[in-house]
């Protein structure tokens, strides 16, 4: 895995200089969860320098000059993640000439809004993406810190039935390789347009009901190619099967809990805990589902064996950008606040190996950093939607209508 922590460290070391000039800030006088597991700290201020946090506590001298945030009442915590979206609406196209008050503004919608200052694009038209990442990067635009999978990798003529009325030029790039050597050709063609991780939809659901696993020696020869690079490896399971030909690929994340949870026994969940997979719950998108309690029941069962649980809702897939549904599905599935703060921060850190970078409110820590309105201790699942900035290496990409001095 320390491909994968160069790789990841590569793009860190790229964002200090990359969302905007301004990056001194301090908040001060806020309350303060420095981790999940941490009380909560009152009357702290936060000084950002060059995008790293240089200092936090309850007796910080603040340089000359400045910008402060005056916080009495805020909820500070590190910036959240969203480890599951997509840039797959026309929206995005040709993200590289669209005006950047425009994207800033789609962002805002989508995303920074909801406090999200890091996102992982599980598939998209991987060129609009990496120009859209280009100009947040930049500075032109205002917006999180983006991963993308770029194209996924699909079982040979077996596409999501949901994509049959995907363009013909678009579906004539979806790749379906038929052979290991396709796989590696695909992956390696993903990464020279800029991905930085791998989807593989190891089940596809080709119509209602119906899934078709990917052969497990295509899935296995795309994820060691992957691995090869130092990429982590997602896939859109669906069931027991498309589970298990993840699992014995080596796949690293399953971007979705499997929709069918039939077979998906405790001895399958401990093969993935030994295994070190992480699960992206995506809860809101099986929120109708008659087996949703099954669901949730499945994530818990993994949270207990001492699986790794990471934030995600699909987001862009799901036109509906409101984050309501997916705090409330994973509270009622038995997850305490810090469970979910866990999931929002600290866990996808851990999964993208930047523990020692970020996830927590700490001096060295990057300058990312989400801002509340309310205490998610009072165990309301909306609390973690009151957010009133959305902070990106000392940069505000987002705030509510609330002035800063």
């Amino acid at each position: 895995m320390g491909r994968l922590c160069n790789r990841v460290l590569g793009l860190l070391l790229l964002i200090p200089s990359a969302v905007g000039v301004a990056q001194e800030l301090a908040i001060e006088d806020a309350a303060v969860y420095t981790s999940p597991e941490a009380p909560l700290r009152r009357h702290m201020t936060i000084v950002i320098h060059q995008g790293v946090i240089a200092d936090a506590g309850e007796h910080v001298r603040i340089p000359k000059g400045m910008q402060r945030i005056s916080c009495q009442g805020c909820v500070v915590l590190a910036g959240f993640w969203n480890a599951h979206v997509h840039f797959m609406e026309p929206k995005w196209n040709d993200a590289a000439h669209l005006p950047a008050e425009r994207l800033t503004r789609q962002l805002s919608e989508m995303l920074t809004h909801s406090g999200f200052t890091t996102v992982v694009d599980t598939g998209s038209e991987v060129e609009n993406t990496v120009a859209l990442r280009k100009r947040i990067e930049s500075g032109e635009v205002f917006g999180p810190r983006i991963f993308t999978a770029g194209i996924p990798l699909y079982p040979a003529h077996a596409l999501p039935f949901y994509l049959a009325d995907v363009p013909a030029d678009v579906k004539a790039k979806l790749g379906q390789p038929e052979t290991a050597a396709d796989a590696k050709a695909l992956v390696d063609k993903n990464h020279a347009a800029g991905a930085d991780i791998l989807k593989l939809f190891t089940g596809s659901i080709v119509r209602p009901n119906q899934v078709t696993p990917m052969q497990v020696e295509i899935a296995r020869a795309a994820t060691e190619e992957e691995h090869k690079s130092g990429g982590l490896v997602f896939s859109h399971s669906s069931n027991m099967e498309g589970t298990k030909v993840a699992i014995d690929a080596g796949v690293d994340v399953l971007a979705h809990t499997p929709e069918s949870v039939n077979g998906i026994d405790g001895v399958v969940l401990q093969r993935m805990v030994a295994q070190q997979m992480t699960i992206i719950p995506t809860l809101k998108l099986f929120s109708q589902d008659s087996d949703i309690a099954k669901i949730r029941g499945l994530d818990y069962q993994f949270r207990q064996l001492g699986g790794r649980l990471v934030y995600g809702t699909d987001t862009g897939f799901l036109a509906d950008y409101d984050q309501s549904e997916e705090f409330r599905q994973l509270m009622a599935a038995g997850f305490t606040f810090r469970d979910v703060l866990d999931m929002l921060t600290t866990a996808p850190a851990a999964l993208f190996h930047l523990s020692q970078h970020e996830g927590k409110v700490m001096p060295g820590m990057r300058g990312d950093l989400t801002v509340l309105s309310d205490d998610p201790a009072s165990g309301r699942p909306e609390t973690f939607n009151h957010v009133l900035y959305t902070i990106r290496g000392g940069v505000v990409i987002w705030q509510a209508d609330r002035p800063t001095k």
